[in-house]
Formats: structure tokens, C-alpha cells, sequence
């Protein structure tokens, strides 16, 4: 028994070992947490969290999924641009980014790379909304704040931040609806976005339930533009050679597609709701009169800002909501002014909405358009 304090002391050693790893999990906390202006809890049930304080600065790393459109390129710009602005740039000492394409491996994959490197947190727009188990459990034992964005996870494990997806589904469905008077019948064109996604999955849902509550009646046609211009402009003129006429078309993104398709076919503009792209709101300014009576709502690309930000605050220490709830930013035909809220001289494919005034966070379209949405090495 000579080797009993030995295999004793190991026990010990593996004991505290494993307490020390669980211990690094982020404690469920009693709110309000910091900047409640900024990170607004989703509701009066959402938990507050809080991780161990870390020394700065910090190694940040943005895991992106798809990169095949826009608004993902114009984020991952906003990302570069947000680090370098002062108050930021003195807290970062790293910022990797990488996309991974539609895999979910291959995005779990990147994570569990960037946590054996040591990197302090992950901003991640999710590929699917589950599967995540494995690397967020991970994360908790090496103490790494993880937080999906945009496209965020079925789970209350992390810290998540996003608008709320059903309610644009439902206010696109209400403004189409309003614009359309006592009509009740016909097609209605739905562009979704890119399939397997929850931001894809939440705004179908909003959109069908006060569809399907309010307009039964009506034809619901759906296509897939992957919220991409190009994808959505072809998709919605081949729904057009089906199908003929639509009285009104509700798009994810690629709106501006969309209308271009519409005029290409010399469709009548009808009642729209759609994304917050430049181009779409210059159609929109434009046309109003003759018909597109447009709803423009943004899920603004510089939720990776706000994302980053929520980030640091975790990792000095602070308490925080674990779902954060950013205000969704909405204008219609009847309140775009040119300057304010969309830029005739600025290309059609720059995502109009950037600032988060109640985060101190504004990130100027000069800073976005200076930067790639590159790899960085």
C-alpha cells in the first residue's frame, strides 16, 4: 500500500483539476447587468451571466459561416473598422477572422482551433441553430467567451445577441397587409433567405402567422434568394414567368433584386417589405408614387459591433443578459429622407443602418468601405 498517498494525491490533483474547469463556466447572476441602455435584456425571464474577470487586451476571433453575400461582406468590414476605432483598438490585442462556408464541422472545427490557441472569445453567426454542445462546453472549461450573433443558437448556454426575427417576420406581414386595404385574395411573393438558418427560419414563421391568421385566403409563394441580390433578382423573375402577378412580396434580403426583377418584368410595384439595403431604399424614395409602397426594416450588419463590445464587457468581468435584444431599426415610404437614413450616392449594396446610439457605437461608411472581408492571416 506504499503507493496509497501517491494515488491519493493524483485523485486530489484530478479533483481539483476538474472543479478548477468547472468552475470557469460563466455563474448565473442576479441583473440589472452593465449598460443596460446597450445590452437590453430580451425580456423579464432572460438570466443574467457573468464569466472570470481576464486581464486585457484581448485575442478576439470572428468565426463567419457564409460569406456569399453583402451584408456578410459589409460585417465582416464592420468588424475590422469597429477594432480600430479609439476606445476599442487599446482593449484588442488580436482580431483573426475567418469564414467557413455552410459546414457545420467546418465551423465547429474553427472554434475548437481558436480555444486551444487561447484566444479570449468568439463572435460566431451560427450555421445552424444546434450542434453546438460540444465546442460550447469547451469553451466554459478554458474560460472563452463565446457569442453568436444574427443567426443564433437554440440554447441559453451562451451569451447571444440579436433582433427579434419573428416580430420582423409579423411587422412585414402587418405593413403588407395595411397597404393592401380590404384585399384579401391572390399571390404574395416570399423571398427567404439562406435555408438551414434561424434568422431564415424565425422571420418565415412571424411573417406565415399573421398570414395565416389575418390573410388565409391568400396564395403564399416561396422562393429562395439566400439574401443575396443577384440570387433573389433571378429567383424572383422565375417566379414571375410561373406565376404572372403578385400583389405583394415580402423578401428577406436582396431586396433590391427583387424590385429590379419586378421592373424588368414590367410587374405593377405593389406593397413590399424588405432589408435595409441602400438600393432598395433608393427604389423605394423613387417609386413610392407609383405604387412601391415599401417597408424597409434592418438587421444591421453592425450587430457584429455591438457583438464585439458585449464581448469585452464579459471578459472584465461584468454581468450580462444572455440574450440581448437590439432594437429593430425600421423606415417606410413615408419616412426615408435622403442623408439620414439612405445615401443616393453610395452604392445600392451598403446596409443603411450602423448606428447604435443608446451603445456609443457609430461606424461610419467611409470606415466600413475601407476594410475586405478577407480571411485575416
Amino acid at each position: 500500500m506504499k503507493n496509497t498517498p501517491r494515488l491519493i494525491g493524483l485523485a486530489l490533483a484530478g479533483f481539483l483539476s476538474t472543479t478548477a474547469l468547472a468552475l470557469a463556466a460563466p455563474k448565473v447572476v442576479s441583473g440589472p447587468g452593465a449598460e443596460p441602455g446597450c445590452f437590453k435584456p430580451w425580456s423579464g425571464e432572460t438570466k443574467h451571466m457573468q464569466w472570470a474577470k481576464k486581464p486585457g487586451p484581448y485575442r478576439i476571433a470572428i468565426v463567419n459561416g457564409f460569406v456569399g453575400n453583402t451584408w456578410r461582406i459589409q460585417m465582416i468590414q464592420t468588424a475590422k473598422a469597429y477594432a480600430e476605432q479609439a476606445g476599442m483598438k487599446e482593449k484588442i490585442k488580436e482580431l483573426k477572422v475567418v469564414s467557413t462556408g455552410t459546414d457545420v464541422a467546418a465551423q465547429l472545427g474553427a472554434m475548437e482551433d481558436f480555444i486551444n490557441q487561447g484566444y479570449d472569445a468568439i463572435i460566431t453567426i451560427a450555421v445552424a441553430p444546434d450542434g453546438f454542445d460540444r465546442v460550447i462546453r469547451l469553451a466554459d472549461r478554458n474560460n472563452v467567451v463565446v457569442v453568436p450573433f444574427d443567426n443564433v443558437l437554440d440554447t441559453d448556454k451562451v451569451m447571444q445577441v440579436n433582433e427579434d426575427q419573428l416580430e420582423i417576420g409579423r411587422l412585414s406581414a402587418r405593413h403588407i397587409l395595411k397597404e393592401l386595404g380590404s384585399k384579401r385574395e391572390g399571390k404574395v411573393l416570399e423571398v427567404r433567405g439562406l435555408p438551414g438558418n434561424s434568422v431564415d427560419r424565425d422571420r418565415h414563421l412571424g411573417f406565415r402567422e399573421v398570414m395565416g391568421k389575418e390573410a388565409a385566403k391568400m396564395q403564399i409563394v416561396e422562393i429562395v434568394g439566400n439574401w443575396d441580390d443577384g440570387t433573389a433578382q433571378k429567383a424572383t423573375a422565375d417566379a414571375l414567368a410561373v406565376h404572372g402577378k403578385f400583389e405583394a412580396v415580402f423578401t428577406q434580403g436582396g431586396s433590391t433584386g427583387t424590385v429590379r426583377a419586378m421592373m424588368d418584368a414590367k410587374h405593377p410595384f405593389v406593397p413590399m417589405a424588405g432589408e435595409a439595403e441602400n438600393g432598395y431604399r433608393k427604389l423605394i424614395a423613387k417609386h413610392a408614387n407609383d405604387g412601391l409602397k415599401g417597408l424597409s426594416y434592418g438587421q444591421s450588419p453592425g450587430l457584429v459591433a455591438i457583438s464585439m463590445k458585449a464581448a469585452l464587457s464579459a471578459l472584465e468581468g461584468n454581468a450580462m443578459p444572455q440574450l440581448i435584444s437590439v432594437p429593430i431599426p425600421v423606415v417606410d415610404y413615408t419616412t426615408l429622407k435622403a442623408g439620414e437614413n439612405f445615401w443616393p450616392d453610395l452604392t445600392d449594396n451598403f446596409f443603411a443602418a450602423n448606428a447604435f446610439p443608446a451603445c456609443g457605437v457609430n461606424i461610419s461608411a467611409p470606415e466600413i468601405m475601407g476594410k475586405d472581408a478577407k480571411n485575416t492571416q
